[in-house]
Order: C-alpha cells, then sequence, then structure tokens
C-alpha cells in the first residue's frame, strides 16, 4: 500500500484552504493525463486551466482537487481542496513539505547540465538512503514546488533543478527550496536575449545562493571566468565556498580525463583524497558534472564510495546524449546507424560538448554502400542567444570539436549563418524547419554511421530523432554495455 503523502487535515493547514470532505493522497499531479490513482490533481493555470481537466482527473484516479472553486461537471461527492490561489497553494504544500522532512537537499543551476547533475545526484545519493528527486525537468515557479510537494517526509536527501529566463527567478526558488548545498555548474551564453552580458547571466544564477542554509556550501565552477564574482557573492553571504574544476587550485580537481566510445574516466582529487572512478557515458563535460555532484554529496554527509560507484552505471537522461541502435532492413540485415540523441536543448557550450561526443563515437567502415563509416551532425538552431546569435552559430565553425566530424545537415535560420560558414568538406545540406530536415535525414544516413541531433527545444529537433528511429527496428543503448 503507498504511503499517505498528504492528508486533507494537512494540506488544509498548509495551505489556508478549506476541505469539502476527508481526503488522503499518496501523489500530487498536475496533468490528468498521467495521474496516478490516489493523487491529489493541482489544477494549475498555464497554457490552459487546469480546472477544465478536474472532471477527467477524478476520472482517472484522483482521490481530490486543488481548486479556486468548484467546476463545472464535477459532482458534490468528488472532494475539492478550495483555496485563493492555486499556484500559491502548491507553494504553500512545498514549503510545508520542506519544513516537515530532516532531508539534506542540494539545489542545482546553471547555464548548461543541470539535468544532467540533477540525475547523477539521484544515483549518488541513492544507495546512502531515501532519495527525491523530480523525474523530468521541473525547474521553473511551478515545477519546483510541486516537486517539493511530492516529497516525502521520511526523505534523506533530495536533488532540486532550479532554472530561469529572467533575474529574480531563482531566488524565490531557492528560498523555498533552503538547500544545504547549492551548485552553479557554469554560465553561459543562454537567454542572451534577456541579459545584458554574461556577468548579468552569473549575478542572476547567484540568487541560488539566498536559500542557502546557514552554514551551507556553495560549489562553485573555478574553471569559468566568473568564479571570483560567485565566490564573492557567497562570501558576503557568509557561505563556505568549494570549487571544482581542472585549475590547480580546485577543491575538487579534475586532475586526468579519458573519453571513450561508451564511458568516461575521470581521475580527481576531492580535498587532496585521490579519486578514480568511471561514468557510464562519454564526455568530458560530464566529468566536470560530476566533480561538482560528488563535492555535493562529501558536502552533505552521504557516502562518497558509493556515490563513485554510483556512477559507473549512470546514463544520460532522455534527449540529453541517450543511445539507440536503428537496424537498417529486416533484422537489421543491411546493417545498423548509432543515434545520438541530444535534441532536448542547445547552446553553444553544450553545442560544442556534443560534438566532442559525436567525434569520440567510433563509426564502423565497411558495412554499408559508403565504404566509410561518418560520424554526422543534425543541428537546429540554438535559441535566446540576443543579438550575436547569428555570429555564435558561425563560430562553431572554427571548433576543435569539428575535426573529427564528418558532414553537418542543419536548419533553422540561425543555423543557415553555421552552414554557409561550414568549409565544404563538411557542408551537408541546409533546410528552412526540423520537419525538411527530418525528411531528408533517412537519405542522409548509411550503416555504419553515427547520427547526432541536437538543437533547442523550440526549434523541434525531436522530429528529427523520431524520423531516424523510424528507420528501422530502435533499440536504445545500454552505455554501460561493453565500456572498459
Amino acid at each position: 500500500m503507498a504511503e499517505t503523502l498528504w492528508t486533507s487535515e494537512a494540506a488544509d493547514v498548509a495551505t489556508g484552504g478549506v476541505s469539502d470532505a476527508p481526503w488522503s493522497a499518496n501523489g500530487v499531479s498536475i496533468d490528468s493525463r498521467s495521474l496516478g490513482k490516489g493523487d491529489l490533481f493541482v489544477a494549475l493555470k498555464d497554457v490552459r486551466d487546469g480546472h477544465e481537466f478536474v472532471a477527467t482527473a477524478f476520472e482517472t484516479g484522483a482521490c481530490a482537487a486543488l481548486v479556486e472553486r468548484r467546476p463545472d461537471g464535477v459532482g458534490d461527492d468528488k472532494p475539492l481542496l478550495i483555496v485563493p490561489d492555486v499556484l500559491e497553494a502548491l507553494e504553500h504544500l512545498g514549503a510545508e513539505a520542506r519544513a516537515r522532512t530532516n532531508a539534506k537537499i542540494v539545489g542545482v543551476t546553471g547555464s548548461v547540465g543541470k539535468t544532467g547533475v540533477k540525475e547523477m545526484l539521484r544515483a549518488c545519493l541513492s544507495p546512502s538512503g531515501a532519495t527525491h528527486a523530480p523525474e523530468k525537468s521541473f525547474n521553473n515557479h511551478w515545477g519546483v514546488p510541486l516537486t517539493l510537494a511530492r516529497m516525502p517526509a521520511a526523505t534523506k536527501y533530495a536533488a532540486i533543478e532550479m532554472g530561469m529566463n529572467h533575474r529574480d527567478e531563482i531566488a524565490p526558488l531557492s528560498r523555498l527550496t533552503r538547500p544545504d548545498a547549492a551548485i552553479i555548474t557554469t554560465i553561459a551564453p543562454v537567454h542572451m536575449a534577456a541579459f545584458g552580458s554574461e556577468t548579468d547571466i552569473a549575478y542572476a544564477k547567484s540568487e541560488i545562493l539566498q536559500g542557502l542554509q546557514p552554514g551551507g556550501a556553495a560549489i562553485l565552477n573555478r574553471d569559468i571566468p566568473h568564479f571570483a564574482r560567485l565566490r564573492d557573492v557567497a562570501r558576503t553571504r557568509g557561505q563556505k565556498v568549494i570549487s571544482f574544476g581542472a585549475a590547480d587550485d580546485a577543491d575538487v580537481r579534475l586532475t586526468n580525463v579519458r573519453v571513450v566510445d561508451r564511458s568516461t574516466v575521470v581521475k580527481a582529487s576531492l580535498h587532496g583524497r585521490e579519486l578514480m572512478f568511471k561514468i557510464g557515458a562519454p564526455g568530458r563535460h560530464l566529468a566536470m558534472n560530476a566533480l561538482s555532484a560528488l563535492a555535493a554529496v562529501d558536502a552533505i554527509g552521504a557516502d562518497l564510495g558509493r556515490a563513485t560507484l554510483a556512477l559507473s552505471t549512470w546514463t544520460t537522461p532522455e534527449g540529453r546524449g541517450s543511445r539507440w541502435r536503428v537496424a537498417l532492413g529486416a533484422g537489421g540485415t543491411d546493417g545498423h546507424v548509432e543515434l545520438i540523441d541530444e535534441s532536448y536543448n542547445a547552446n553553444p557550450t553544450s553545442a560544442r560538448a556534443a560534438l566532442e561526443v559525436l567525434g569520440a563515437a567510433p563509426a564502423i567502415d565497411g558495412v554499408g554502400r559508403i565504404t566509410k563509416g561518418r560520424r554526422i551532425a543534425f543541428l537546429g538552431d540554438m535559441l535566446e542567444l540576443g543579438p550575436e546569435e547569428h555570429a555564435m552559430h558561425a563560430a562553431i565553425a572554427e571548433a576543435d570539436e569539428l575535426a573529427e566530424i564528418d558532414q553537418i545537415h542543419s536548419c533553422g535560420s540561425l543555423m543557415k549563418s553555421l552552414h554557409d560558414a561550414l568549409p565544404m568538406a563538411k557542408r551537408g545540406e541546409w533546410f528552412e524547419n526540423s520537419t525538411e530536415l527530418a525528411a531528408h535525414a533517412r537519405r542522409a544516413l548509411d550503416a555504419g554511421d553515427v547520427a547526432m541531433v541536437k538543437g533547442s527545444l523550440g526549434s523541434r529537433m525531436a522530429v528529427v530523432v523520431e524520423a531516424i528511429r523510424k528507420i528501422g527496428a530502435a533499440e536504445r543503448i545500454d552505455v554501460t554495455e561493453g565500456a572498459d
């Protein structure tokens, strides 16, 4: 039997609302399509008003609904918790969930790598005790309180991701979460349309320190130009600073990294203690993410040895490096194509990291129509980069990470700048949008090729991923399989 997460009495006290009948919930949901039996349905207002879906939520199995009024079509026999404002009530539930637990919480933000680090923390902390983290990137004004509201009182550790598009968005999330350690993964030119400079982004990310518990640890990237600025913000607040990176004076220092096809082997030192571990996915950027996660594990007193072992079986989240083997012909009689799905989001920093991973992936020669197996990138626009967006796209043509890439196909008005800047030997085809690029993808690939798809979420590169996966039977690859 599922553990009770909320009772009507506790929720009434937390929210200041009134339940019109007793109820108890073992979960909290904002989506009637994925709601579990016994969940409290929260009728948030977003693109659609959640009150429109309350009746459906009850049909799906909701035990009660958090609403501002009784919606049409919902009978008097359906329990409702009625509040003045649903979002504020959800925030109050999150605050109460945080207050009633003794969990050590790690907050994570940064321009790149938030979700990956959050998932690493889930893996690293779970061997030490009951660990809570959102299943998706619930990192905004409703995602963070929802994640907290779902946290069981018996939770020992938690990892909470916090994102932003503008200033003053992370601060309230951090104050609600009250983390014991806060990671800022890196600062990069993301959401530049809303910021004047990277310095402005750095200060916006530093808002995560506003909610850090007294004596908490600010875990900062020593290798970035903004480190001193972030360090000073933390010190002004009387917080402990722990640095990570390849710099000689980093507290958690990367000493060696070796990226192979399906794993990353890392040597590091943590406050002088030598570490050697393997990550179950390839990428130098993953080594840096792992250092920040391990710094947090150590800072909150979890088992560091178990954490490093857990990284060996950690895999990248969907759309952020997951791999697929796609059969060509019935049963793969015509060979296979390997697909690296990086379609969830993109900026210049993460694009270069993805290209480095593609460059390290072994293509197979002599198995297709074309004698040589190729590494082929399908790239979509990187959005919200501000006035220099075309130049930032074109600059990728000069990136060292392109050395091992055979061909780049692209789509979108911004990627046209990269297309035009590429050397002819690597220049594939350019299309207006991802739908047209998806239609071309099958013709662009041959047995033995490795394909990587990358672009901002708004570029809709997931349709290219699906087009490649539908070439033939697609099977997700366990990246730890065969890794050395």
